[in-house]
């Protein structure tokens, strides 16, 4: 359903009959997802089709998560490789692609995982040998993650070796950003305590710009993403001194 959603936000509206030629599917089963999708929020219907839900800037969490999963995998992998094996603090913001390092950091030895997230919170505390901190904070439905002041002060109250900072959109001008204004302070917050920060984000991420501003680029230490990022862009990045690894 992502693929459609998609589908129809770059168009702004799209029919019933474009999306089944598209996606090669029955109109019956276009109907039917795109009846999910308006339920919702997502869309709003129309007559013989559908059109962009203007309040409907992001994503939310459950859908997201089908989408470029491989690259997010990678993406994961290589990152759980840069963390220490021997104690440790990571502190991790919300998203699939942190909630994929957090799953590949289940086979290191005392760790600890600082977040503001809920999904990844309930993924990691089954394991015995990672000591999970969770924040408090307003929490957010489309994210799953806790904001504001109070997820702000946790993360300013502790030290971190590494900050693993999902984003919305990667950009040697813009920064990193996300959809989200007090999701973007309580991620300031998050990264501003930590030895060094890593930025993963598969390629559709690269060189696009989100409403509110989390780190500017050149505070990155290390970027992670894939081979669909746009390599000029990722040359862009290396030029203020990031570190660029494509998975």
């Amino acid at each position: 359903m992502a693929d459609i959603l998609d589908a129809i936000a770059e168009r702004g509206d799209a029919s019933v009959a474009v999306l089944s030629e598209l996606f090669s599917a029955s109109a019956a089963t276009m109907r039917r997802d795109l009846s999910v999708l308006a339920d919702r929020g997502l869309i709003v219907r129309t007559h013989g089709g559908a059109k962009v839900n203007g309040s409907m800037a992001e994503m939310p969490v459950a859908l997201r998560d089908t989408r470029f999963h491989d690259a997010k995998q990678r993406i994961a992998r290589a990152a759980a490789a840069l963390i220490p094996r021997e104690r440790h603090a990571v502190a991790l913001s919300g998203g699939t692609t942190t909630a994929g390092v957090a799953r590949e950091l289940a086979h290191h030895p005392d760790l600890t995982i600082v977040t503001n997230s809920l999904s990844i919170a309930t993924q990691v505390a089954a394991n015995p040998r990672l000591k999970v901190v969770m924040t408090g904070g307003i929490l957010r439905p489309q994210s799953l993650e806790l904001v504001g002041v109070l997820a702000e002060g946790t993360f300013t109250a502790v030290n971190v070796g590494t900050a693993i900072l999902g984003a919305d959109g990667v950009s040697a001008v813009a920064g990193v950003t996300t959809h989200d204004e007090t999701e973007a302070r309580t991620n300031h917050a998050m990264v501003s305590k930590a030895q060094r920060t890593i930025v993963v984000a598969d390629g559709s991420k690269i060189g696009r710009a989100a409403l509110a501003l989390m780190v500017d680029s050149a505070q990155i230490d290390i970027l992670i993403t894939d081979e669909s990022a746009d390599p000029e862009e990722l040359d862009r990045l290396r030029a203020l001194g990031v570190d660029v690894i494509v998975a």
